[in-house]
């Protein structure tokens, strides 16, 4: 009699036992899914709208991509490299990604490593030719891939070198294209990070407007 009353008294306290830890649990739900979602909307959307829409005031071009615009055309970007057809447009570097920016890699190769070497020694000997200078006047940057293999940027000495073919093409005087390539060298960032460079791209459109040729690149 006494067990049977004792356990009908702590039934309902059981019962609320349960019903308090319920409570509980979904008063720390409703915070901890209140948080997550402002944090979505803080983070994930508010601050992705303000940091594009501030970028694209202060750095309209740079926010786009730093595209090239040649006669209203899209003809690529600052940033990226492309293949130029014909010997009167300066060559960039090779690339191991075919210049494809969806593909961009490096050969990863050692140097090493015999598929290597016999590739840069085959470059160097068909650069040699075609710019008409010995082979160990070839500039590096000219048989060599970058990390990337986007480089859109020569040493000026690789520039140098195609000064003659290309003005030779173009029917250009060499002072004519040494100027041009002058004025499309950049010294280093900030004036000391880095060394001198000159863009490929920017440097065969001012050919272009300088001195179209019959079958533009690339």
């Amino acid at each position: 009699m006494n067990r049977s009353a004792a356990a009908s008294l702590s039934r309902p306290a059981r019962n609320r036992a349960a019903l308090s830890v319920s409570l509980q649990q979904q008063g720390a739900l409703r915070p901890a899914i209140g948080l997550g979602v402002a944090s979505l909307l803080v983070l994930g959307l508010a601050y992705a709208v303000a940091a594009t829409g501030i970028s694209g005031a202060l750095f309209p071009a740079q926010a786009q991509g730093s595209l090239l615009l040649q006669h209203g055309q899209v003809r690529g970007s600052q940033l990226v490299a492309q293949p130029f057809v014909g010997d009167g447009y300066f060559q960039a570097r090779p690339s191991a990604a075919s210049y494809d920016p969806m593909a961009a890699a490096g050969s990863n190769l050692a140097r090493s490593n015999p598929v290597l070497q016999d590739r840069v020694t085959e470059a160097t000997h068909a650069v040699a030719v075609r710019e008409g200078i010995a082979v160990a006047d070839v500039p590096g940057d000219l048989v060599t891939q970058s990390g990337a293999g986007m480089d859109p940027e020569l040493s000026p000495a690789a520039a140098a070198v195609q000064v003659k073919r290309v003005a030779g093409n173009r029917g250009l005087s060499v002072e004519q294209v040494q100027a041009l390539v002058q004025a499309h060298t950049q010294g280093p960032q900030w004036g000391v990070f880095g060394q001198p460079r000159v863009n490929v791209m920017t440097l065969n459109m001012a050919l272009d407007d300088s001195r179209p040729v019959h079958n533009p690149s690339p």
